[in-house]
């Protein structure tokens, strides 16, 4: 009922200021009418322009909140991605440092355990070098003994063979 009472609003200017005559142009009128019609639009569609914008600027507020919320989980991302990022150089560092410890270590106890057998070896040289030369004056006495023994010029008596030995082994 309202359209239609809109609608004879909207044609009654033009009836009214309709002009016979159609060489006469009047600008006031235009105008008129045209507002009328303007305003007679805006009525009958203002409801679904204000809809239609209404729905428009609530889908661009759901993408812009769609995409403020990826940003934020990105941005989340990249956070956990720094901080993990910055315990793996904190543990590397810490890899490498007990690495060069456990290495100094290591050292240590080779340099330690090379002495000890350089020292032992050394020992059973200087034990070797003994009997070998323990060895080597036997064999000298031995083959002197011998000499003396089997040769005729040197006479030795019991008594005084007897006394060699004790003094030897004294």
């Amino acid at each position: 009922m309202k359209k239609l009472l809109l609608l004879g609003l909207a044609l009654s200017p033009v009836i009214l200021f309709a002009n016979s005559e159609g060489a006469e142009t009047d600008i006031v009128q235009r105008t008129v009418n045209f507002i009328i019609f303007a305003g007679i639009l805006w009525y009958l569609l203002a409801d679904k322009v204000k809809a239609f914008f209404a729905d428009r600027s609530l889908s661009i507020q759901a993408e812009l909140d769609k995409v403020q919320d990826t940003l934020k989980a990105s941005q989340k991302k990249i956070d956990s991605a720094n901080k993990q990022l910055e315990d793996a150089k904190v543990l590397a560092a810490e890899i490498v440092e007990n690495a060069k410890e456990d290495v100094d270590s290591i050292k240590q106890k080779v340099i330690v355990a090379v002495e000890a057998e350089i020292a032992q070896l050394e020992k059973n040289f200087d034990e070797k070098t003994k009997v070998e030369l323990r060895k080597a004056k036997k064999q000298v006495v031995a083959e002197v003994l011998e000499e003396l023994f089997n040769s005729d010029d040197v006479e030795l008596t019991q008594d005084e063979l007897s006394n060699i030995v004790l003094k030897k082994v004294a």
